[in-house]
């Protein structure tokens, strides 16, 4: 297939290798890249977007995923102004962008000027990672969930979503898709929680993606009821035990670098800062 301007290229099934060795010189900041690609086979009937590669001397040495989001991975800068040319030829897409901090900053610079104003722009976003035992004690009580949990699992997820993004994931017509999306991740023995003596939810995070390299979490949430209890230190010690026994031997999350109460938790755990992220939401 012959490249476009600057090297970039929808990637395929024939460039699942290729793109499978460049992810994986980074295999803890790419582990969203790397799990789309191996679950997808890079088809973009699956990817629901496309996959583009980077090439010069016909090695791959970028990529940038184009879906619901746009992650660029093993970007330069030069590299994301690249794609955010390719990506001003069709338009806005997606709904977030979000990766490692400078290839974002170099995509929304080339794009901004026609994709107009974004909703919110996260510029420092610490990218921490364990690969160790838990530092602090973890909760007994945190277990993965069950179908039958989702009376009590949904509207905290619910919850979480609209706090961290600031929109609610129900808004335009979406319940159905996103109690599927929190249903999917029970079934997939992704879902944790902890619920009281009462049988109300306390504490829950999620794996959102997984490799056999790392596991990358998701929507840590304690209700605002329970906080200051300790709960979300213990939860996610337990978290990083289960996951590391489990599914993979590195856990991974990204955090807001205003968000101090999270930031805490984090560290009492042992997650080290490996990276910054940005998001830019739509």
């Amino acid at each position: 297939m012959l490249t476009t301007r600057h090297g970039v290229r929808p990637l395929g099934a024939p460039d699942l290798d290729a793109f499978l060795a460049l992810a994986r010189r980074e295999p803890v900041v790419n582990v969203f890249a790397d799990y789309r690609a191996t679950t997808t086979n890079l088809e973009p009937r699956w990817l629901g977007g496309e996959m583009w590669g980077r090439f010069v001397a016909g090695e791959l040495t970028a990529a940038c995923h184009v879906g619901a989001n746009l992650v660029p991975i093993c970007a330069t800068a030069d590299d994301a102004a690249a794609f955010a040319e390719r990506a001003l030829a069709r338009g806005r897409t997606v709904s977030t962008i979000v990766g490692p901090q400078e290839p974002v900053r170099a995509f929304w610079n080339g794009v901004a000027s026609s994709w107009g104003r974004p909703r919110e722009a996260r510029w420092d976003q610490p990218h921490l990672e364990i690969s160790t035992p838990p530092h602090a004690p973890i909760d007994p009580y945190v277990r993965r969930t069950t179908k039958s949990d989702m009376e009590q699992l949904y509207p905290a997820c619910v919850a979480m979503y609209t706090e961290e993004v600031g929109v609610s994931p129900e808004w335009g017509g979406g319940t159905e898709l996103y109690r599927a999306r929190v249903a999917q991740l029970v079934s997939r023995g992704w879902s944790y929680a902890r619920f009281d003596d009462s049988g109300r939810l306390v504490f829950k995070a999620e794996v959102a993606c997984a490799t056999p390299y790392a596991a990358q979490v998701q929507g840590v949430f304690v209700p605002p009821e329970f906080r200051g209890r300790g709960l979300a230190t213990a939860g996610m010690a337990a978290v990083v035990e289960l996951v590391r026994r489990e599914i993979a031997p590195v856990v991974s999350l990204y955090v807001n670098e205003w968000n101090s109460p999270a930031r805490a938790v984090y560290e009492k755990v042992g997650f080290r800062e490996t990276a910054r992220f940005a998001t830019v939401m739509f």
